[in-house]
């Protein structure tokens, strides 16, 4: 990836900033100034981007140049809202808040859906992100009215919500690790309806989780299949990993950035306890490159050739910058600023011939199916964005 250009001083200083507050013997990258321009470059991608209501952005194929467009019902749909947001945050550009402000709306129908888990990452990453910017009441009602729809997917028997309605031959009641991030939504729900049920909902999910998702190692399992009429789980899988033992890379980072937000909103210790357990196991990995940029399964046998997730490193390192607010542990300061310095750099970042609303390259989706392998996908830059927001206050 060898991509050189020269764009206008514009939103650089973000990046240039966040690498000089680098700490604990973490290696600088020594070129500050053109990683600054490649970032720059990328967020004006985004903002020209043709809005439109059925094109959300996910990924992108680097080969063909095709950008993977999807409506507002897709998981992935309020990521792109979600980074224009934290641009605008980063850099105080009108521009990005008055984009961010068409997409999110687009995201509102998505309300009423009770067919999906994903409420939290369609609606809150969207919502959400414009809310701490725009004390907004329409957004406030929005939550709420999502987090009434997603709390119909709550089963009382089993202690948690559904995940998936597909594949019930198979499954009876799904819970992946992947919906541990959907409970902000319920706790934020709560703090503005002064309604406790999302907050309960939300607690009993992440405490189901705790008890079944968990290997003796801190790792986790993909998806667990529960009885509805026992509440017990009935089998412990995988559908995006390797197999049903290995450790999927972007599932260990829902889970570390999963409890550490539970803890933020609890003050569980439990929570706060299998965040860094999980995050250890993460970060001290046999198979972690000395980059910090993850592969996307720990347990693939073709590593060091198999993909690499910088989804996955970025989500984690997001996470991490919390978990270090509560408990002051360098390790996890490192590992996050390691991951920031490898990604924020043209090995990463995509350069200007991409014509695509993107900003990191090398992440890595549903491995098992071939399908967006070593790509541009949306959630990757969301965390990054979130993680250099993080960065800045440490």
């Amino acid at each position: 990836m060898n991509r050189i250009y020269y764009l206008p001083f514009i939103l650089g200083f973000t990046l240039l900033v966040t690498a000089c507050k680098l700490k604990n013997n973490v290696a600088k990258e020594p070129n500050n100034k053109e990683n600054t321009i490649l970032l720059s470059s990328r967020y004006n991608a985004l903002l020209e981007y043709p809005v439109d209501s059925l094109s959300f952005p996910r990924s992108m194929s680097l080969t063909t140049g095709k950008i993977r467009k999807v409506p507002s019902k897709d998981w992935c749909s309020g990521f792109f809202a979600g980074n224009l947001w934290q641009i605008y945050e980063l850099t105080g550009d009108v521009k990005f808040k008055e984009k961010a402000k068409q997409w999110t709306a687009f995201i509102e129908k998505e309300k009423f859906n009770n067919k999906t888990h994903d409420m939290g990452f369609k609606v809150f990453c969207s919502f959400g992100n414009g809310l701490k910017h725009e004390n907004n009441q329409h957004y406030k009602d929005v939550i709420v009215k999502s987090a009434q729809t997603l709390s119909t997917r709550f089963n009382k028997k089993v202690g948690a919500i559904r995940s998936w309605d597909f594949n019930k031959e198979v499954w009876d009641f799904p819970v992946i690790i992947d919906n541990m991030l959907n409970l902000e939504l319920l706790f934020e729900a709560s703090k503005i309806s002064g309604d406790a049920k999302y907050r309960d909902i939300a607690i009993q999910h992440a405490n189901t989780t705790l008890k079944n998702h968990f290997r003796p190692d801190a790792s986790c399992y993909h998806v667990v299949s529960y009885d509805t009429i026992t509440g017990k789980p009935k089998m412990k899988v995988t559908h995006q990993g390797y197999n049903d033992e290995s450790s999927w890379a972007r599932g260990q980072g829902w889970a570390i950035y999963g409890y550490t937000m539970c803890y933020r909103y609890t003050k569980d210790k439990a929570y706060l306890k299998q965040a860094e357990a999980t995050a250890n196991y993460f970060i001290n990995n046999k198979n972690m490159p000395d980059d910090g940029i993850v592969y996307w399964d720990f347990k693939d046998p073709t590593i060091p050739n198999a993909p690499r997730d910088s989804s996955a490193a970025a989500l984690v390192a997001s996470g991490l910058y919390e978990l270090y607010d509560y408990t002051k542990n360098d390790i996890y300061l490192n590992y996050a600023n390691k991951v920031m310095t490898s990604l924020s750099t043209k090995n990463y970042i995509l350069d200007k011939t991409v014509k695509g609303p993107f900003i990191l390259d090398h992440s890595t989706g549903h491995k098992p199916k071939n399908d967006e392998v070593d790509e541009p996908i949306v959630y990757g830059d969301y965390y990054y964005l979130e993680a250099l927001l993080r960065q800045k206050k440490k």
